[in-house]
């Protein structure tokens, strides 16, 4: 790939130049990880050496010295791991992450609006940056709908860990006899993908509408028809963007979305398995969640995919998700099927 960088046509084409260089950026810093790790685990072999040869308390020294370098040398293995683990055709593309409001009506929405910034949290915790596509208000309170694009390195390998239903169990602060409620709300992830794949779309398989723009806006985004609905008439897909002020731009970002939906689409219909995507989330009710989150009577997270729980609900809906995507993508794996993970700090 270097060799291709100095062929004297390479800059004819900027944009597939710029993704040569971003890609071989990537791999150098996965190849060069990996060389200073082993680098890294040579000098601690030699270490444990100068501990076995040493005697009295020069050996305490080194012993201390080569605790603290294995304690780091297991936490980027571990590090490294989890990296192995991404793999995936598009892990690392940008992620497309959808939340829709399910059973349990006004608590419901309200739920949505709690995973809403929940992950937008999480995208802020792991460097993404995060653009907000649609987002749908409930009628007394929280969101139906809501859409962000999560951008950054490897944001769909980790965000695909939370498709599936979540549900929330809490005394209602709508409720005036302050009962307990359970409500339901569906995540789904899809990757971003590029002009690398063709993804044709007749213009009469299309409908294309325009509306003004909801919610906070200012100039231009409130006054103007710049929101865009695209239908997918063949299949019912309905994708909406208005956080453009330009129509175009909003309806290039729409057919962006719809493209990449129809590619899942097309990806899920060719796999035997369907439940390892839009199969696994089923109905947006019970029987149906991935995740639990209890916060009356007690406090409990719990993914039912992994068995992994905290009593941390705060921090998970702070937005300390890592935890619980690392075990999933973990238990994809055959030597790490454990079932009971228990994790309160």
């Amino acid at each position: 790939m270097e060799a291709q960088m100095g062929a004297p046509a390479f800059w004819d084409n900027r944009e597939r130049a710029q993704k040569h260089i971003a890609k071989l950026n990537g791999l150098k810093r996965t190849i060069g990880g990996l060389l200073e790790f082993n680098k890294r685990l040579a000098d601690a072999g030699v270490m444990v050496e100068l501990v076995g040869a040493a005697a009295g308390a020069e050996q305490e020294r080194y012993g201390r010295e080569l605790d603290q370098t294995v304690a780091v040398l297991v936490g980027e293995l571990d590090r490294i791991e989890l990296q192995s683990f991404l793999s995936g055709q598009f892990d690392r593309n940008n992620a497309i992450l959808s939340i829709q409001a399910g059973a349990g009506g006004t608590e419901s929405c309200d739920w949505a609006d709690m995973l809403f910034r929940m992950y937008n949290r999480w995208a802020e915790r792991r460097g993404f940056a995060v653009e907000v596509q649609d987002v749908q208000a409930g009628d007394q309170a929280g969101i139906t709908k809501a859409v962000m694009l999560l951008k950054g390195e490897n944001a769909y390998g980790y965000a695909k860990a939370e498709r599936g239903v979540h549900r929330l169990v809490r005394i209602s602060p709508f409720d005036a006899n302050k009962r307990r409620h359970t409500s339901f709300v569906a995540v789904d992830v899809i990757a971003e993908i590029n002009e690398d794949i063709a993804i044709e779309i007749p213009e009469g398989d299309l409908r294309v509408d325009v509306y003004r723009s909801s919610g906070k806006g200012g100039q231009g985004v409130n006054t103007t028809d710049s929101a865009v609905r695209i239908t997918h008439l063949p299949t019912g897909i309905v994708v909406v963007c208005q956080n453009e002020r330009s129509q175009i731009k909003n309806r290039a970002s729409a057919l962006s979305v719809l493209k990449a939906r129809l590619y899942e689409k097309r990806l899920d219909e060719q796999r035997s398995e369907m439940e390892r995507f839009y199969g696994e989330k089923g109905e947006i009710g019970w029987g149906s969640q991935i995740r639990s989150y209890v916060l009356q009577p007690y406090q409990m997270v719990k993914d039912l995919r992994t068995g992994l729980s905290t009593s941390d609900t705060q921090g998970v809906l702070d937005g300390d998700l890592d935890r619980f995507v690392y075990a999933w993508l973990r238990a994809g794996q055959p030597r790490h099927r454990n079932k009971d993970i228990q994790m309160d700090e």
